[in-house]
């Protein structure tokens, strides 16, 4: 529900309340759809995040740190020419809906002061980020939109701007009990349906809050509807008074809502407090949004490994097939044998012979098929050619059969590595190791990143005490494994692409945290689902890295094998502490 109507309102109130008056000092824009604002208002520096992402689009305040381009962006540069050193006026909710209005006092170049307007609509895939200027026209957006692409509304610099077609809502708060019940009379079903149907900006799981804070518990309708228009009426007029941020949290800790205020019809006792709305917001999208930012960097790099491997597998059945016509060699040869053994009793012209098969050991015949135009001796060199011939493919397709098994094992960990990736660090390594490989091109862009640091592994802690350190990828793999002691525990779940698992202890190592060590091996691997991984372990120094071996490639020996089943409520038990 984050960032709905009922959000965007104490969001537009708070902003307000902080930055009135301050200053805008300097602006970024990581992403094409984000734009950071640092503002100067009572004695400190405010991050404010404008973000027009179609999953994540929200406006709050962040202490979040964002890579930023080395070439600023169009809209970027127009802000900082336009915006920077003006005040902010006002920022406030547009009539209830999901959009915030940013006015600020700015200088132009011939000293004169005007008004330029910041608007954020906050409309899921529609969203979108615009400067104005004092007469209401578009100045630059996030996203520009033609006719083709919206017969109903264009945003293009030049334009005026339109505010999103009205939906013939009623506006939270200037809302009259007396108009939503004659609103609400026409309607059936779902008292919160109705609500959500008849207000502008209300989620479905506000409309549920405001539903069950007027009506009877249980009920889906209220027996008297004047009643409950006239306690949501001032429901709402008090809402500004009850701002009192959480964050809703999953059993696992992760934040699953964010809300302005407590929600009763919620689990009250899984909601987290928090001083203000921004920093609610900023905990809820922290994670969520880097996902989405990742997934979005990822999705080119997997397509590029799943048609590679695709074209592996391809080739492997063309190998496979190769292999199994290979098989005829050794009948080729019998007949060949048979046929020169039998030269004095063949003769040109016939079209089979039956011979004795002098490879079966209980003295059999073998029925040979002949070439009419060829003599016996002739007949006799075909089938020995013939199994020349198939043994040569034979030992090709073996070896062109190796070398692509080991060419699809690489890009099967190359792409759980990708699909894996929990930071820009780990998916800038893979990207290396991918261009270096030339299974990708190297970008010379002038609009790349800086160079992001070497990515870590994910370091638990066992219910021992005992460090278990487990690689997030091939690369980082190899240099987990180099660098642990030679009598330390290593681990791996067998014969399948998964990371390298170290147990950061010489010695006896206590069994609960072998077991919890194995769990980890088997959860970071491609057997994760499956309802039993075999996970090998053995001592570090029994770990070899063969010369010229892709990354995470190694041998071992000396090792045992546990069977365990990767369950996540185990996995979660088991202590993560950190990078």
């Amino acid at each position: 529900m984050p960032m709905d109507g009922l959000t965007v309102g104490f969001i537009a109130r708070e902003l307000d309340r902080t930055l009135k008056g301050g200053r805008v000092d300097r602006i970024t824009q990581p992403e094409r759809d984000a734009v950071v604002m640092v503002i100067r208002a009572g004695s400190e520096n405010h991050r404010l995040l404008l973000c027009a992402s179609p999953n994540n689009a929200r406006c709050h305040l962040t202490n979040v740190s964002l890579s930023n381009p080395l070439e600023p962006p169009a809209l970027c540069m127009l802000m900082r020419k336009q915006l920077t050193g003006a005040r902010i006026s006002e920022i406030r909710q547009a009539e209830g809906d999901r959009i915030v209005q940013i006015d600020l006092d700015a200088v132009n170049e011939m000293g004169d002061h005007v008004l330029r307007r910041l608007v954020l609509e906050i409309m899921g895939r529609h969203s979108n980020l615009m400067l104005l200027d004092g007469d209401g026209r578009i100045l630059e957006a996030a996203r520009h939109v033609n006719a083709e692409m919206s017969r109903v509304r264009q945003i293009q610099p030049g334009m005026a701007y339109q505010a999103p077609p009205s939906q013939d809502r009623l506006n939270p708060a200037a809302l009259r009990s007396g108009e939503l019940e004659e609103r609400l009379r026409k309607r059936s079903g779902s008292f919160s349906r109705a609500l959500a149907e008849e207000i502008t900006g209300l989620s479905r799981v506000s409309a549920e809050e405001l539903a069950f804070r007027v009506t009877e518990r249980g009920e889906t309708w209220p027996e008297d509807l004047r009643e409950a228009c006239g306690k949501l009426e001032d429901l709402l007029r008090r809402l500004p008074e009850m701002a009192a941020p959480c964050v809703l949290r999953g059993e696992g800790g992760e934040a699953e809502d964010v809300f302005p205020f407590p929600y009763l019809s919620q689990d009250t006792g899984r909601e987290e407090p928090f001083r203000t709305l921004s920093a609610a917001l900023d905990n809820y999208f922290a994670a969520r949004d880097a996902k989405d930012r990742l997934n979005q960097k990822s999705a080119s790099m997997i397509r590029t490994l799943k048609g590679h491997a695709e074209r592996c597998n391809r080739k492997l059945a063309i190998q496979e097939e190769e292999l199994a016509s290979a098989e005829r060699m050794e009948e080729y040869r019998r007949m060949g044998e048979a046929v020169q053994a039998n030269l004095y009793q063949l003769k040109k012209g016939m079209a089979e012979a039956e011979l004795p098969d002098w490879s079966d050991p209980e003295g059999g015949t073998i029925t040979v098929p002949l070439d009419i135009r060829l003599t016996p001796v002739q007949n006799a060199q075909k089938y020995f050619k013939k199994y020349q011939k198939a043994r040569a493919a034979r030992e090709t397709a073996a070896v062109q059969r190796d070398k692509t098994l080991e060419e699809l094992e690489y890009l099967e960990n190359m792409l759980m590595d990708a699909e894996n990736c929990t930071g820009e660090s780990e998916l800038e390594e893979i990207r290396r190791e991918l261009v270096r490989t030339g299974y990708m091109k190297r970008v010379t862009s002038r609009k790349q990143q800086r160079q992001l640091p070497e990515s870590r592994p994910y370091r638990y802690v066992s219910a021992d005490g005992i460090e278990i350190f487990v690689g997030r990828n091939s690369l980082q793999n190899d240099r987990l494994t180099q660098s642990a002691g030679a009598n330390e525990m290593w681990l791996h779940a067998k014969d399948m692409p998964g990371s390298h698992v170290i147990i950061r202890k010489e010695g006896e190592i206590p069994l609960a945290t072998l077991r919890q060590a194995a769990l980890l091996a088997a959860w970071y691997s491609k057997g994760k689902n499956s309802s039993t991984v075999p996970v090998d372990y053995t001592l570090r120094k029994y770990v070899k890295k063969p010369a010229g071996a892709v990354p995470g490639k190694v041998i071992y020996t000396h090792q045992k094998t546990a069977y365990v089943t990767a369950e996540e409520e185990e996995i979660r038990k088991i202590s993560l502490a950190g990078d």
